[in-house]
């Protein structure tokens, strides 16, 4: 008799915990299924923990430029330049066209080259002599990247048509590092030329561009283009679209940083490019526009394209607009819209 009690017992509890195991899946709608139901439930769940935690992630804003943290992007114009600082001038008659912050000191970035070729190719060194890229060369400040590892041996002539061209940070290294005296003259050299072409707000402490303190104002690179203008060295290295260099066994292509250049639309006589995040993205070109031989300069644009397209707005404007128009600066256009909005 106990044993068949016995047995009912065992028989009902396994039943009750059957019919428990039964109801626990049913629960699964709030998100809190049973075993068998565990799988079912990662589609629902995963989901949503992703989107709890895209959401806790911080948001790292990229750091402001120099020009950006000084406001200098509030300066409005009519050609709706996306370059807070713009500087257009006529070579020939020295006539200002257009000018938007012409005096604000930035930094230039890889403009700098342009210095460092002036000075390479005025000191009449051998072309073909060749040089070594070494670790002193790499760049350790902005961690760029190079196409020249250490040990790449190429002539003094291949190393300034890629700084020019290319703007290879290690290749212009090495042309300062490997200047008669060393790197630390040449850098008082180009300060020392800076002040020679009256450029007095313009200070060097390298010769790539990769260091925020190299800085100018549009005004001193605008006499910087106009003077490096009259080297036919520099008209072709900065100017040619692309270049094959022979490192090893291999044949390296380089192309020109500024797409301007293979553009039929363009008759560009002289350029150079430049970006780091404290300078935006700059270009300084001389150009001949509309039968005029032009020299503009674009520092501090926000976006990668924003600086042809500032060029090209400039371009159109000259094109489309008689002489006596262009002489007036859009910046001074728009000041006389505003006088005569507020009368």
């Amino acid at each position: 008799m106990h044993k068949k009690l016995i047995s009912c017992v065992l028989l009902l509890a396994s039943l009750g915990i059957g019919a428990a195991a039964q109801a626990l899946p049913q629960k699964s709608d709030n998100g809190n299924a049973g075993i068998s139901n565990r799988v079912k439930a990662k589609p629902v769940v995963k989901p949503i923990v992703k989107r709890a935690a895209k959401r806790a992630t911080p948001v790292v804003r990229a750091k402001p430029s120099y020009g950006e943290a000084a406001g200098l992007h509030t300066a409005r114009d009519n050609l709706a330049l996306k370059s807070s600082v713009a500087l257009v001038i006529d070579q020939d008659t020295k006539e200002v066209l257009l000018q938007k912050n012409e005096s604000a000191v930035l930094p230039i970035a890889s403009i700098t080259k342009l210095m460092t070729g002036v000075l390479v190719s005025e000191a009449k060194l051998p072309m073909d002599e060749l040089i070594t890229i070494s670790q002193a060369d790499v760049d350790t400040e902005k961690g760029s990247r190079s196409r020249l590892s250490v040990g790449t041996v190429l002539s003094r002539g291949e190393l300034l048509h890629l700084a020019l061209m290319s703007s290879e940070n290690r290749a212009a290294h090495a042309l300062g590092r490997t200047y008669p005296g060393g790197l630390g003259v040449f850098v008082s050299l180009m300060n020392a030329k800076a002040g020679a072409l009256g450029m007095r707000s313009t200070s060097y402490v390298e010769p790539t561009g990769l260091s925020s303190k190299n800085q100018s104002s549009a005004t001193d690179l605008a006499t910087l283009v106009g003077y490096a203008y009259g080297n036919p060295t520099l008209r072709e290295l900065s100017t040619s679209p692309g270049y094959d260099v022979e490192v090893g066994k291999r044949t390296l292509r380089f192309n020109n940083t500024n797409r301007l250049v293979k553009s039929p639309a363009w008759d560009i006589g002289l350029q150079k490019t430049g970006y780091i995040s404290e300078a935006g993205q700059c270009l300084v070109m001389q150009a001949k526009v509309a039968g005029r031989k032009l020299i503009m300069v674009f520092l501090d644009s926000a976006g990668k394209l924003s600086r042809i397209a500032d060029a090209e707005r400039v371009r159109h404007w000259v094109e489309t607009n008689p002489p006596s128009l262009v002489r007036v600066s859009p910046l001074a256009a728009l000041d006389d819209d505003l006088r005569l909005s507020s009368n």
